[in-house]
């Protein structure tokens, strides 16, 4: 007989794990269900954000940036080292160390709130039953019943047929963090979040990185005038981002790929050591509901659901880069616990206004709201104020006086609607911004309140004087 619980939670990614604890916290009984292991049959916790994903690409960008620094930077604070190497073995081990502890965390998580963990593919059958099958493929080896089970099974990269990965000379985000040598040349098909994150590393490291991007703008979800700041600093780096080139073919040798696409100027070569394909992700649906189930999708594959996270099924519902809307892990987060108090009979809900956005790179970019363009582009008239670290004492001081804070007011009200930043420590100081739409702050409210000082914060305070022209430390 099928063991029974309240909820069951396929997935255990940032979507399900924080919906497992949520609703275990809320006095539900609940089990979620994940396939992950780590390649070396050791089952683990947390998708792909922790195992191959967020957080081990956070561990190269740190470490990258420290040798960048290392050989660029420290100079200026007077502190020379002759002779620096990187290992590359040991900069990976610590990466794993740090991938393992949080995943171990998770584990500790769910036995503190009494979360069952289930291993193996699960697999939606009718009548609210999950199969748990031996492999993606497999034979169910059990079955659990639930009143309500939450589908969070996640994303995985997006295919290029042109360019097949083969897991050597090609490969996906996953094995752009596992190469266990720096390529002397590497390709990135892609500019986008993905693409530049990885590419920075290895170009940090010494690589020489071309990115390929077929659309002819960069960063088109971006504030343009933060995209075309990004450009400059990456360029500035040795990133070559080559805009308008659409991939037609890769071919693979023992030693090198040669990619041939074609741009404005016509069919074009470029050979490299290793390419990325980094062209976005898919939600991930393969087998994740039996023949007998029906699951509405969009038509980009992502599960249709209501306003409370329901799909078509009775008592089934969806979160996560599963269902419409960014492929974010704080997203999929925040839905966890909204469908988890839904579920308890408690208000449940997600501002997907105040949702930030955070690219990785040197420097950081990061926004929360809307851009200029598109606040234009639906006829709101805006006041905007910019202000640049340059003029700030703390990112002098830090050897980091690059980008800046810009505010998007509303005209007719004053009430903040966007706020975009390229600079130091970007993805920390969009908080603040993100604080500000979630209680639809004004422009005059930030103006108002106090920043300390010397910090870089006081960019985004004197940005918000700006959209009054009443900056301090820049001409208006």
């Amino acid at each position: 007989m099928a063991k029974s619980f309240d909820v069951v939670v396929i997935g255990a990614g940032p979507a399900g794990y924080v919906a497992a604890i949520r609703c275990a916290q809320l006095g539900l009984h609940t089990a979620c269900v994940d396939r992950w292991d780590d390649g070396q049959g050791n089952q683990s916790l947390g998708g792909t954000c922790l195992n191959v994903g967020c957080i081990p690409s956070k561990a190269l960008l740190d470490s990258s940036e420290q040798y960048y620094k290392l050989q660029h930077q420290f100079a200026a604070h007077g502190i020379r080292v002759a002779g620096a190497s990187i290992d590359i073995a040991a900069m990976l081990e610590r990466k794993d160390k740090i991938v393992r502890t949080l995943t171990d965390g998770i584990r500790t998580l769910f036995e503190a709130n009494k979360v069952s963990p289930i291993f193996g593919h699960g697999r939606l059958a009718s009548g609210n039953i999950v199969e748990i099958l031996d492999g993606p493929n497999g034979a169910p080896v059990e079955s659990v019943s639930a009143q309500s089970v939450i589908l969070a099974s996640g994303s995985e990269p997006t295919p290029l047929p042109p360019a097949p990965f083969d897991g050597e000379r090609i490969v996906d985000s996953a094995g752009a963090l596992a190469f266990a040598e720096i390529p002397r040349r590497l390709g990135v098909i892609g500019a986008g979040v993905i693409g530049l994150e990885l590419g920075s590393v290895w170009r940090r490291l010494g690589s020489e990185v071309v990115l390929l991007e077929a659309l002819d703008t960069f960063l088109g979800g971006a504030d343009q005038l933060v995209a075309k700041e990004a450009r400059r600093q990456f360029k500035r780096q040795g990133l070559d981002i080559r805009l308008g080139s659409r991939v037609e073919a890769a071919e693979t040798t023992k030693q090198q790929v040669r990619v041939r696409y074609t741009d404005s100027g016509g069919e074009q070569a470029l050979d490299v050591d290793r390419l990325i394909v980094a062209i976005g992700r898919r939600p991930c649906t393969d087998n994740l509901v039996s023949a007998d189930v029906t699951i509405k999708r969009d038509a980009h594959g992502a599960i249709e659901i209501d306003e409370h996270y329901r799909t078509n099924v009775e008592g089934v519902y969806a979160i996560g880069d599963v269902v419409r809307g960014p492929m974010l892990a704080h997203k999929g987060s925040e839905e966890g616990m909204a469908v988890a108090e839904l579920i308890a009979g408690k208000p449940g809900h997600v501002n997907y206004e105040a949702i930030p956005w955070v690219i990785y790179t040197a420097p950081e970019i990061a926004w929360v709201g809307a851009t200029e363009q598109e606040l234009t582009a639906s006829d709101i008239a805006v006041n905007t104020g910019t202000f640049p670290f340059a003029a700030t004492g703390r990112a002098r001081a830090m050897e980091e006086a690059m980008g800046f804070v810009k505010i998007i007011a509303e005209a007719a009200t004053d009430r903040v609607r966007g706020v975009h930043i390229i600079g130091p420590h970007a993805s920390e100081l969009i908080a603040e911004a993100v604080l500000a739409i979630e209680y639809q702050a004004s422009s005059e409210d930030l103006a108002r309140t106090v920043h300390a000082h010397p910090t870089l914060s006081e960019a985004f305070h004197e940005a918000a004087l700006a959209v009054d022209r009443r900056a301090i430390h820049k001409a208006n």
